[in-house]
């Protein structure tokens, strides 16, 4: 079998199953997320935080609770890596340094997963289990009860209510996210990934020698990993390191992982606003985008050019040989096109072009399908943008699911597109500026112009403010300029969305419905997911396209 065949067989594969789950789950998670009763389980949560689940929130007293219970995270996870050192199962590794300890918290807290160090040389078992696995599911469920809420907003009408916080951040994580993972981590336990609380010990190498290595909680944190489109491997090398993923199942099953719920999502959106035909038209504009990319993704690292790479059967160089070009490709758009940020090869090592398609994956604001939650609120507000316009190319008024989008509703969804590019590119610039920032680039003058140095700039910013959390290599970003920008740009690029997504929701749920004229756009229809498509495509180049030249287009074209 070619190598080109078995990837196209594989993105079959993997279509086939998000089609059979698509259902289900969506329809699923709209019964969770809409049910009055609450589990016995659920209530002793709440007794435990003091929250009243059955009492409506307004989108300012929804934001607090985002907010507090997002900085108590930050501040118990900073703690908890300050003080490993003293704590039993840290494997003998030292406190984290405050610079790190602040960027790994923001990164983790803001479903983020940045990693600027080595996770089996720097993190104990209890840092790992107790921390960064447990953020994994309550950053992932505070994005699904955001989005949640924005739903809410248009299906609502003249209340201002978006339900409660503490109630979906605890519904999504018991009923959603938990029974998913358990069953993942079986079927990853069963496969041949690592799950135990061993030590360090010292292993034979097979040309000679010895290197040092240890287990852990492999199984249970790489299931949340992906399904919770978080990132952050146990170990340095991620999805590519035979514990975290030991064959080409379960590199295919944690692509699955991970695009299963935000896929769903659009037919979650679909019931609780009473026309699953929005969400099926939802899931069309997520599923083109990602589905050009996957092709565009495979035809640049299977054509890739010269005698070597040729031999090889394509771009190897950077790839795991377990899986291959097509597999590689599709694992890579996934990631870079959610907020994953799980790496099964080398994303450094893809072509020039490769790595400009990851880039402008993650600069579309990962909505395509997006992370869990995130994904689905962001493409709901490009689909106002994109109403707008269409409104203004007609001259009238522009409706989005019965409700006007006004003034105030495009300002907001303005300054929403706006954030994420400022820090980007903001933070881009002072990189390229300081000396000590210039410095972390290591292989700029290896590489002749260093329009790769500027990539890999542009990458870590990129990655850090849509909250992705993949890197290029060959960038220290273990100093404390990067450390600490980085770590801001997460938590800027992470929560200020948020204000302006649950302040149009309360904007929404305000209004009350207008009732469907002949001159009412059909936001269900082709027609609109193709204008979608291109507001999200044009709107992200007229933004990014400089950028992208100086970087990845410049090393492509040279």
């Amino acid at each position: 079998m070619s190598p080109i065949l078995a990837g196209v067989l594989q993105l079959i594969a993997l279509i086939a199953a998000l089609a059979l789950a698509y259902r289900p789950l969506g329809d699923y998670m709209a019964a969770v997320y809409s049910s009055p009763k609450h589990l016995r389980i659920e209530k002793v949560v709440y007794r435990c935080i003091g929250a009243n689940a059955d009492a409506e929130m307004r989108w300012p007293a929804y934001l607090r609770g985002v907010l507090a219970f997002s900085a108590a995270g930050v501040l118990l996870l900073y703690l908890l890596q300050r003080v490993q050192g003293g704590m039993p199962l840290s494997l003998g590794f030292a406190s984290i340094s405050p610079d790190q300890a602040f960027n790994t918290a923001a990164s983790f807290v803001a479903n983020t997963n940045w990693q600027s160090y080595s996770g089996e040389q720097a993190m104990g078992h209890v840092v790992q289990t107790a921390g960064l696995a447990v953020q994994n599911f309550v950053s992932a469920a505070t994005g699904m009860a955001v989005a949640v809420a924005l739903v809410r907003g248009f299906a609502r009408s003249r209340t201002g209510d978006l339900g409660n916080f503490w109630a979906d951040l605890v519904r999504g994580t018991i009923r959603v996210l938990v029974p998913i993972a358990v069953v993942g981590a079986l079927v990853l336990v069963a496969c041949g990934a690592v799950q135990n609380f061993s030590g360090i010990h010292e292993v034979g190498q097979f040309m000679g020698g010895s290197q040092q290595t240890n287990g852990g909680a492999v199984a249970s944190q790489e299931v949340i990993k992906e399904l919770g489109t978080n990132g952050g491997g146990y170990f340095n090398a991620n999805s590519a390191h035979p514990f975290e993923n030991p064959d080409a199942f379960t590199n295919l099953f944690e692509i699955f992982l991970i695009l299963v719920i935000p896929f769903a999502l659009t037919r979650t959106f679909g019931k609780l606003v009473g026309n699953v035909k929005q969400g099926y038209a939802i899931l069309a504009t997520m599923g083109v985008i990602w589905l050009g990319f996957t092709a565009l993704m495979m035809w640049t690292e299977f054509a890739h050019g010269g005698p070597a790479l040729q031999a090889a059967g394509a771009a190897m160089e950077g790839k795991e040989t377990r899986f291959g070009i097509g597999s590689s490709a599709i694992f890579s758009v996934s990631t870079t096109l959610t907020s994953t940020g799980a790496v099964d090869s080398f994303h450094s090592s893809f072509t020039a072009f490769g790595g400009g398609i990851q880039l402008l994956g993650m600069m579309l604001g990962e909505i395509a399908p997006g992370g869990v939650g995130s994904g689905l609120y962001g493409m709901l507000v490009m689909a106002i943008i994109a109403v707008f316009i269409a409104g203004l190319m007609v001259g009238r008024t522009p409706e989005y699911l019965g409700k006007k989008i006004g003034t105030r509703e495009i300002k907001l969804a303005a300054c929403y597109i706006l954030i994420t590019p400022t820090l980007v590119l903001g933070f881009t610039a002072a990189s390229m500026v300081l000396p000590d920032a210039l410095g972390s680039m290591l292989n700029t003058k290896a590489l002749g112009a260093g329009s790769h140095g500027f990539s890999e700039v542009l990458y870590a910013f990129t990655s850090g403010a849509n909250n992705n959390g993949s890197a290029f290599g060959g960038l220290n970003a273990n100093t404390p300029w990067y450390n600490t920008a980085i770590g801001l740009a997460m938590l800027l690029g992470r929560f200020l969305p948020m204000v302006f997504v649950l302040a149009l929701a309360g904007s929404l749920a305000e209004q009350k419905p207008v009732p469907e004229t002949a001159g009412t756009l059909r936001t269900e229809k082709p027609l609109f997911a193709g204008l979608l498509v291109g507001t999200i495509l044009i709107i992200t180049g007229l933004t990014y396209f400089p950028a992208l030249a100086l970087g990845p287009l410049a090393e492509g074209l040279s």
